[in-house]
């Protein structure tokens, strides 16, 4: 696999940490505060995840990914 791919996929790997974490954080809030921390991690992985999925997309289309 070429570097630029395999730094997709970790990122992905750490997409997968950020929602593991935004999840638990969550669940163990006391308040509104963290609440809103752990959305904002939540919401910054969704974002990244669509990144990465957009260069893998385009990755694919040249050619490129090699699984």
């Amino acid at each position: 696999m070429r570097p630029c791919d395999e730094s997709i996929k970790r990122t992905l790997d750490l997409v997968k940490k950020m929602l593991a974490l935004a999840d638990e954080g969550d669940a163990n809030r006391e308040d509104t505060n963290c609440g809103v921390l752990y959305s904002v991690l939540r919401d910054s992985a969704y974002k990244v995840r669509k990144l990465a999925e957009a260069e893998i997309y385009a990755h694919k289309k040249k050619g490129l990914w090699k699984e």
